[in-house]
């Protein structure tokens, strides 16, 4: 399937391209009266895959950065739409209230019936706004913890979706307890004895990511980040202003390529050529495809093993002497 032509928000790398598509647009809706641009319109066509190609070999990490952010870029809800039709959203942190940025239930993925959690930026901006753009409170947090309890009482593998740039930063979230709540689910994750696969499919900032990415498999899609602080926040922190977000993204190694060098991940999930919003749904059965591999590998292990594999795998993080 080819890629969709670019719409909305148009990042400076992706301008030359969208200038070709534009040019193809056009020369299409004269085809009918002209069938002899067919041949012009193939030969745009490739210049638009070569040069896509040729930008996209060599990003810097901010302009990766930006792609993980993409307005266009498919969010945990797209992916749920597509590979868990059957999705059940159960509400609640039964202590306050229900987080709409973080949502969670029962589901079946690639035939394998499992609890799904995800972060929920939302798609229109009126949706966005409400769900805070998929900054977790701390209802939201013992709410993830809930379902973590129920896949483990029940037996459903968990599979989790990534997509955030931090927990709620609000005094509000911090008077009710924030830090607490997520170190409560990186350790209720880390002890279930259900399998669990992450997988980041945006940005993956902060504690908010973390509380979600404690598995047995951490997958991670080509274009997304993945970083305890933002790069504007550490541009803050160290030149005193946000405008050094580049350099200190640079300074981060946040994405796919980094981390798995860093065995910080497991797997990189490839994306549509352009990235994710270029095609939503190749996007989609690719990463269908890789939890599927993870959740059919993971279910062949004996639990005991599974989980000292974990354990190794968590206590190794920052060690350069691990291998896997």
């Amino acid at each position: 399937m080819s890629a969709e032509p670019l719409t909305g928000a148009v990042l400076d790398f992706e301008k030359p391209i969208l200038e070709l598509e534009v040019r193809i647009a056009r020369l299409r809706s004269l085809l009918p009266h002209s069938p002899d641009l067919a041949p012009q319109i193939d030969q745009l066509k490739s210049q638009v895959e070569n040069l896509q190609r040729k930008i996209f070999a060599h990003l810097t990490r901010w302009q990766m950065v930006q792609l993980a952010r993409h307005a266009s870029r498919p969010s945990p809800l797209d992916y749920l739409d597509r590979l868990a039709p059957d999705f059940v959203e159960l509400h609640g942190d039964r202590a306050l209230a229900d987080d709409p940025a973080l949502v969670g239930g029962p589901a079946t993925v690639a035939g394998r019936p499992v609890m799904l959690v995800a972060h929920a930026r939302g798609r229109t901006h009126e949706e966005q706004e409400a769900r805070r753009f998929a900054m977790t409170r701390p209802e939201g947090f013992r709410k993830a913890v809930r379902l973590f309890s129920l896949a483990d009482r029940l037996g459903l593998p968990l599979v989790t979706f990534i997509d955030t740039p931090s927990a709620y930063p609000g005094d509000d979230a911090e008077e009710h307890g924030q830090a607490l709540q997520i170190a409560t689910a990186l350790e209720r994750l880390a002890r279930v004895r259900v399998p669990v696969v992450a997988c980041v499919v945006g940005e993956g900032g902060s504690g908010g990511a973390l509380a979600l990415s404690v598995s047995d498999r951490l997958l991670m899609q080509q274009y997304a980040i993945f970083a305890v602080i933002s790069p504007e926040a550490c541009s803050s922190i160290l030149y005193r202003t946000g405008t050094h977000a580049h350099e200190t993204a640079e300074a981060l190694q946040l994405t796919s390529n980094d981390l798995i060098e860093q065995r910080l991940i497991d797997e990189i999930v490839p994306e549509p050529a352009g990235g994710a919003h270029r095609d939503l749904d190749q996007s989609a059965r690719l990463v269908g495809d890789a939890i599927a591999r993870a959740l059919d590998e993971l279910a062949v292990m004996p639990t005991e093993s599974r989980l000292e594999a974990r354990y190794r795998r968590l206590r190794a993080y920052g060690s350069v002497a691990y291998h896997g």
